[in-house]
């Protein structure tokens, strides 16, 4: 699996593309063990070519305050009950934290219990989140937008404490046994910030944070919204970029035109539930002939429901494997 999947990154002949799924597993995803324990099962189930290992929603926050629990959802996400971020002054009170402790340990612990698990050819990816992102997360979307605007510096400051953290935790995925990392933003789009904001306070702390995880043999970013600023995430040190493209531009046929790494999508997460395992195999067709095979992980553009029928998930890897 490992073999196929560098083969993809590098745009060489596969026997097949590699296909990957993730989902939440609310819940068991709030324990090391019992999180490591429904990663593997999944993978087992369905033997996918990776395995993106996706936390809790917000853990990175929890050692910051930030408070969550679980509503009744699809996609097995945690509603925020309270936010650390009030005032102004806490963003200068966030304090530097031991990454091997608390929520960040817990994540790390997850990691090397998968990886004994699986074996060492099996790609694992860790889900770091940006920095921006974090910080949304930890003020609100409305609140951190207007810190940007009218408070930059301050926001400024609560950046450099987040980035410097999660560039630690990168490093410390990778040495916990994670082959690489799944790096998400939920900022670089039309309904977040401008493009402009976006160079100013999203960027420079992504690529600090990607830097840190530079031995990492596989590095995907997503880019999480409708809107994406795609060109301006086309020169991060990544090997792959994955996006809702069955909901948003480009679509995969004009990401080839624009993008020379790997395309990692091709499955709409949204309506993947509600499908049938026909309609899940043409759209699997219909993505490989848009990129003809190379170059490209099959994957969703985001989480698929936590109640997608496994007639689905099957479907999409068989189609791929077929």
């Amino acid at each position: 699996m490992r073999d196929r999947v560098q083969a993809a990154l590098r745009g060489e002949p596969v026997d097949h593309p590699p296909v990957a799924l993730w989902r939440h597993f609310p819940g068991d995803d709030l324990r090391a063990e019992s999180c490591a324990r429904a990663h593997v099962a999944f993978w087992q189930r369905f033997r996918f070519d990776l395995l993106k290992v996706t936390p809790a929603s917000g853990y990175y926050g929890e050692d910051w305050g930030l408070r969550a629990a679980y509503r009744p959802n699809r996609e097995g996400v945690r509603t925020y009950l309270d936010r650390p971020v009030k005032k102004a002054a806490d963003w200068s009170a966030l304090r530097p934290l031991d990454v091997t402790t608390g929520a960040y340990g817990r994540e790390l612990r997850a990691l090397a219990l998968i990886r004994s698990a699986v074996g060492p050819d099996l790609p694992v990816l860790a889900t770091v989140f940006s920095p921006l992102t974090v910080a949304r997360t930890l003020a609100g979307e409305r609140a951190v937008v207007r810190y940007l605007r009218e408070e930059p510096e301050t926001l400024h400051g609560g950046l450099e404490t987040i980035a410097d953290v999660t560039a630690r935790f990168a490093a410390a995925c990778l040495a916990a046994g994670a082959s690489g990392i799944f790096f998400a933003t939920q900022m670089a789009c039309t309904g977040a910030v401008t493009e402009e904001e976006y160079e100013t306070f999203g960027r420079p702390y992504d690529l600090r944070v990607l830097e840190a995880a530079r031995g990492a043999e596989v590095l995907i970013l997503h880019a999480h919204g409708e809107g994406i600023y795609f060109d301006l995430l086309l020169d991060y040190p990544v090997h792959g970029l994955n996006w809702h493209d069955r909901r948003t531009p480009p679509s995969l046929a004009e990401a080839r035109k624009r993008y020379d790494g790997c395309l990692v999508g091709g499955i709409d997460e949204l309506h993947f539930g509600d499908r049938t395992p026909e309609e899940v195999r043409a759209e699997v067709r219909d993505a490989l002939s848009q990129t003809g095979g190379l170059r490209h992980i099959v994957a969703p553009g985001c989480v698929i429901p936590i109640d997608a029928p496994e007639a689905n998930i099957e479907a999409a890897v068989r189609a791929v494997r077929a």
